[in-house]
Parts: structure tokens; sequence; C-alpha cells
């Protein structure tokens, strides 16, 4: 199986009071980590959101099996759950490279709906060609 992966250093502004992270960051670190996957893999679909394409997050989930401080080293590991109709299903995985840990830090998923703008409304479109075709080396078997 392969995966995108996006590489992290921790910084204290993604720590709470206790000095681990706060649980918020490692949800806005999948989305992080999508973006730069749409950059480096599917640019055509940037430019489509400029065109009217919405990629609207339904669905987000993390679970957490350990604690990641501040400088920590994380690899965030993105693969494809499932494509269904306008659906996307990502699932990330994400590893500290400084403990050099077996097991993953968390583990999350996220759904998005591929959307049009018409008017002032958002309708379900199928997924580009672009960006169905960058995924697949990425789904799991």
């Amino acid at each position: 199986m392969r995966f995108y992966e996006y590489q992290h250093t921790v910084g204290f502004e993604e720590t709470n009071l206790v000095g681990n992270i706060y649980y918020v960051n490692y949800v806005s670190w999948q989305g992080r980590c999508r973006e730069m996957f749409l950059r480096d893999r599917a640019p055509e679909v940037l430019e489509e959101l400029s065109k009217g394409l919405a990629l609207a997050t339904v669905r987000v989930s993390c679970e957490y099996f350990a604690e990641l401080f501040a400088f920590d080293e994380v690899i965030i590991r993105m693969s494809l759950g499932a494509l269904k109709q306008n659906r996307i299903i990502m699932i990330f995985e994400y590893w500290c490279l400084v403990r050099n840990s077996k097991e993953p830090i968390a583990r999350g998923e996220q759904e998005v709906a591929c959307m049009r703008r018409e008017g002032d409304k958002l309708v379900p479109t199928p997924i580009p060609k672009s960006l169905r075709d960058a995924l697949q080396p990425y789904a799991l078997a």
C-alpha cells in the first residue's frame, strides 16, 4: 500500500497548558496534508477550485493513541479509503519520527463531498477525473 506523506514539526503554538499537542491540531494537519496532496499530485483541481468546484468536508474523526509534544517530527500518511458517487473518504495515520514509534500516534478519517457552486447554492458534482486518477494509487487494497 502506498501513502501520500506530509511531514510536520510541532511548534509551541500547537500545545496546550500541559505541554502536549492540543487535539484540534491533528484535524488541522489532516487538512494540510490534503492541501499538499492537491498541490503535489492534482494541481488541476486547484484551478477548478477557482472555477466553482468546492471540496466540502462533511465528516472528520481522529483517534488518539499516544501524545505528541513540541518539536516532535510527525509524519501524516494519507490513503484513499473509498470513492462513492461525489464523496471521497481519506484515511490518515500519524507517526512520530523522534521516538521511532512502531505504532501510530493517531488515526483519522475525512469524508469530502465534491460540490459545484451554482449561484448561491452548492450542488453535488462528480469527482473530477484528475482527482480520481491522482487518488487511485493510494487506495487501500
